[in-house]
C-alpha cells in the first residue's frame, strides 16, 4: 500500500469516526491491533474489541483532523475530539502492517490557559498580527 492509499484510508475512518459510522470506521483495523491509551491506562485487542469499545462509548463525539502526517508504516494525526461538546486535543499514532493498523496509541488533553509568565514571548494560535 503507497502513501497516497494509506492517506486516503486515514481520511475515510476519520470521517467515518466522525459520522459514528462504526463498520466503516474500523475497516482500516487488522483483526489483532492493538489500540492504547497510556493515559487511562488501557489496552484493548482485536478490531472487534475496538469497535465495540467505540460503539458502547455514552458521549455524543465530533472529530476534526487538524493534520495528518507520516509515511510507510508510521502515521500521525493530530485532531480535535469533541465530547459533548468539550474539546480535548487528540494525536493518534497508527502502526500498519500489510495495509492495515496493526497498532495505535491515542493520547488526550484538555485545553488551559495560556501561561501569564510567557505572554509577552507568544502569539495566540488562529490570530493574526
Amino acid at each position: 500500500m503507497d502513501d497516497r492509499a494509506v492517506r486516503a484510508a486515514l481520511e475515510r475512518h476519520w470521517n467515518a469516526s466522525d459520522a459514528n459510522e462504526f463498520e466503516v470506521e474500523h475497516e482500516i483495523y487488522r483483526d489483532d491491533a492493538v489500540l492504547d491509551y497510556p493515559q487511562s491506562g488501557e489496552r484493548i485487542r482485536g478490531r472487534h474489541n475496538i469497535q465495540e469499545s467505540r460503539r458502547v462509548q455514552p458521549n455524543k463525539k465530533r472529530f476534526t483532523v487538524q493534520r495528518i502526517i507520516g509515511g510507510g508504516n508510521l502515521w500521525v494525526t493530530e485532531f480535535i475530539l469533541t465530547y459533548d461538546a468539550k474539546p480535548t486535543y487528540a494525536v493518534s499514532i497508527m502502526e500498519f502492517r500489510d495495509g492495515l493498523v496493526a497498532a495505535e496509541t491515542q493520547y488526550f488533553a484538555e485545553p488551559f490557559a495560556p501561561g501569564p509568565s510567557r505572554t509577552h514571548l507568544v502569539e495566540r494560535m488562529g490570530e493574526t498580527t
